[in-house]
């Protein structure tokens, strides 16, 4: 017996309906309207059915939209006299006068029966069992249109095969050519443009939707009027290529003529012709048309801009121009250079300041500051000249002249804004600085990816507040720019450097880690700017983790870098990293002329206190390393020289001195509490907590050890013990119980750490480690130090 199919209910109820009438012997005049595949031929079956099994006999025509007058017209006569059963089904169009005379006569004997999509449960009820995961992509693919449900049925998977799409040749190659140039626009997206589609078929309005009616007719469009997805894809992999072209060309032009986007219209032609003619278009026109799609992709997809500007072909300076600026807002720069050089060499003098602006802005990421700044010089631009006093004074000169004023444009006052903001971390204060730098970043907000930028007002605000004690203000500027996509694709991994170095300030090693992590899985080379921050982090992430082996293996990396990127104001924070890993290692000749440059080049600034008081911070603590005691004597006496410039400052200033007196074994619990707090409050929480915890195992004070061990403690962010329990005995009754103490000790221990790492961590001496491993292998009854830390794995997990 043959399966029945599946029939909606208003199907099931009309086909009661006729089989009703016939069992009580009047003739049944039906009509059955739908588009091409929604099952009209199906419901014939059915109700021939019904006819054969009463008995009965009827006429039964599908298909009537295709007859001829003729034949109509003797159908209605059929209708209109009433002696024989007559049902008749045809699709809404196309709709002679002989067919609406027919339909309206059926109309008055019994309402037509209008067909309906599939909902989703008939898609499952039709659908096999194995593919009835598929439900909701059939049905979204399909409209639900029966015939469609039919030919994706046999999917096993979410994409549609080329066997599938091929089935509907056969409903597209019939049409007339207007329809399926309609077709062909609707799948560019122009369905629904009235005014796009009487140009392209070169009709009035009227006739227009005559073609659209048929377009419906076919069951390929959706009630909205657009192509339903898998005919969308059928149009694309089943029209000729050429007309295809030329439909999508057309539509270009007269959408450019409007005013109107073209991205979408003009994406699909790149790389569609031959190596003759790359992108199978010509003229002026549409050269046109690429370049406006290119100026819609640039904020979003730049990549996607320089591709459009490249399929032009042969294109003259201004093409070579925005190419490089969407090749370098992608991420290019080697293409964005080759471009802008080749502009700049060409002679065009209209064209080379700004080709030579988007050389100097690549060379900035490239590390080439100096070199960048010459270059903006060759730029008429307001923002080049912004840009270039950014430059200058990142070098170290300060602009004798006064700030150009900058056009009433968001990008020129923000580039106004930067630079102003630049000057004032040199020559006024840190607040008056960070006012400007935020303002700028604000005021580029708006802008977000759109714009090509050397470094943006977030990232040397967040420089400025590192520089001088405010972490929470960088945290909140960098989470801003993170959030607006402020710079783009170009400016990602330097927001996010930037916000990992607050991390590690802060002794969340972890947070900075991650990030680190995350930027080798993307695996893209980093452009020097950010391979030096990049090295720096892991420098200092294994500084502060006591982990010698990572140290060593990452030297090599950081002196690479530093010899990348030559010294500017704005590397001031990693080449510090460096110079005390350099001591740490012992090969510190060979960051000397970086860190002499260093030192010139804020000589020639006139030694702004902003941002020397970083850098001589870590030369302090290299020096200390490095037990140069005069060295750190000098770095101290420069920091206090800066002690009245800022909060900042003054707090870094007395926390030199009481480091100091900790390593000369002078030990004032209260001052340094009091430095290690203040360090606490400008965002290095690492540095406060290692403060505390070498003045407390320098001291003899028993008292005022136990005090700064709980100050380090809490610094850290661990909580200290509230009691104070007397010295275990040796052995004890319970052998496998460890105190809190020597349990601390065991995970570290066996996580791998020597002695020295140990103490570093837990601000003890590798001595006092080595004490607590012998008390708790006497403890343990362990004969060997392999069946200690056998032991201590059960112990600690």
């Amino acid at each position: 017996m043959t399966a029945r199919p599946v029939l909606s209910r208003q199907v099931t109820q009309v086909l009661d309906a006729v089989a009703a009438a016939v069992d009580a012997g009047p003739v049944v005049r039906l009509g059955v309207v739908a588009p091409g595949g929604y099952g009209k031929t199906t419901v014939l079956r059915e109700i021939t059915r019904a006819f054969g099994d009463a008995g009965a006999s009827a006429s039964v025509v599908d298909d009537a939209h295709l007859l001829p007058d003729a034949e109509l017209l003797a159908l209605r006569s059929l209708v209109e006299r009433g002696d024989e059963s007559v049902v008749v089904a045809y699709r809404p169009w196309p709709r002679s006068r002989a067919l609406a005379a027919l339909a309206e006569s059926l109309g008055r004997a019994r309402p037509s029966l209008t067909l309906e999509p599939f909902t989703r449960e008939q898609v499952r009820a039709v659908l096999p069992a194995s593919a009835r995961g598929l439900v909701d992509f059939v049905h979204q693919q399909t409209g639900g249109v029966p015939r469609f449900v039919q030919r994706l049925a046999g999917l096993g998977t979410t994409e549609v095969t080329p066997e599938v799409l091929a089935s509907f040749r056969a409903d597209l190659d019939w049409l007339d050519a207007d329809v399926q140039k309609y077709l062909l626009a609707a799948e560019a997206g122009a369905a629904l443009r009235l005014d796009l589609l009487g140009a392209l078929l070169g009709v009035d309005a009227d006739a227009v939707g005559d073609v659209i009616e048929a377009g419906r007719a076919t069951g390929l469009v959706a009630a909205d009027g657009t192509l339903l997805p898998v005919a969308r894809l059928a149009v694309a992999a089943l029209s000729r290529t050429d007309r295809r072209i030329a439909v999508r060309q057309r539509l270009a032009e007269l959408q450019l003529r409007s005013g109107g986007p073209v991205l979408d219209l003009v994406r699909p032609l790149i790389g569609v012709g031959g190596a003759g003619n790359p992108t199978g278009v010509a003229g002026p026109e549409m050269a046109q048309a690429f370049r406006a799609a290119a100026d819609e992709a640039l904020a979003t997809d730049p990549a996607l801009a320089a591709r459009l500007l490249a399929a032009i072909g042969t294109a003259g300076p201004d093409v070579a121009v925005r190419r490089a600026v969407a090749s370098a807002m992608a991420g290019d720069l080697d293409a964005a250079m080759r471009l802008a050089d080749q502009v700049i060499s060409s002679g065009d003098v209209e064209h080379r300041g700004a080709a030579a602006e988007v050389a100097a802005i690549a060379l900035a990421h490239r590390g080439q500051l100096a070199r960048g700044t010459e270059l903006h010089r060759w730029s008429p631009s307001s923002t080049s000249s912004a840009f270039a006093v950014i430059g200058q004074v990142g070098t170290g000169t300060l602009p004798t002249a006064a700030l150009p004023v900058a056009p009433p444009t968001m990008l020129d006052g923000g580039a106004s804004l930067m630079a102003q903001g630049v000057v004032e971390s040199v020559t006024s204060s840190a607040t008056t600085s960070l006012s400007t730098l935020v303002r700028a970043a604000g005021l580029l907000e708006p802008a977000g990816r759109a714009v090509l930028l050397p470094d943006t007002p977030a990232a040397l605000a967040a420089l400025v507040a590192l520089h001088s004690g405010e972490p929470g203000v960088a945290e909140s500027v960098l989470d801003r720019a993170m959030a607006t996509s402020s710079g783009g694709a170009l400016m990602v991994v330097r927001h996010r450097l930037l916000r990992a170095w607050i991390a590690m300030q802060r002794g969340n090693l972890a947070q900075a880690r991650e990030v680190l992590v995350a930027l080798r899985k993307v695996g893209r080379p980093l452009e020097p700017r950010d391979w030096l921050f990049a090295v720096a982090l892991e420098i200092g992430v294994a500084r502060r983790n006591s982990d010698l082996a990572t140290l060593k293996r990452t030297w090599e990396q950081a002196c690479e870098a530093v010899l990348r990127h030559p010294v500017d104001l704005f590397t001031f924070l990693p080449l510090g990293e460096f110079a005390t890993a350099a001591a740490r290692l012992r090969d510190q000749h060979r960051l000397a002329p970086h860190l002499t440059a260093a030192r010139d080049l804020l000589r020639d600034l006139g030694d702004p206190c902003l941002w020397a008081v970083p850098l001589h911070w870590s030369a302090l603590h290299a020096a200390i390393i490095a037990e140069e005691t005069s060295v750190a004597e000098e770095h101290a006496a420069s920091l206090a020289a800066c002690r009245d410039r800022s909060r900042y400052a003054g707090i870094v200033s007395a926390a030199a001195e009481s480091w100091l007196d900790v390593v000369a074994g002078k030990v004032d619990a209260d001052q340094v509490e009091e430095s290690a707090r203040g360090l606490q409050a400008v965002g290095q929480w690492w540095d406060a907590a290692r403060l505390a915890g070498q003045a407390a195992i320098r001291t003899s004070d028993r008292q005022a050890m136990v005090r700064l061990l709980d100050c380090a403690r809490l610094l850290q962010g661990r909580t200290a013990p509230t009691t104070r329990k007397q010295p275990e005995p040796a052995v004890e009754a319970d052998a496998g119980k460890l105190s809190d103490r020597e349990r601390e000790v065991a995970e570290l221990v066996v996580g791998g750490l020597t002695y020295k790492q140990v103490g570093d961590r837990l601000f003890i001496s590798a001595k006092t480690v080595e004490h607590h491993m012998a008390r708790i292998r006497q403890r343990l009854g362990c004969t060997s130090r392999a069946e200690l830390l056998d032991q201590l794995r059960q112990i600690v997990g």
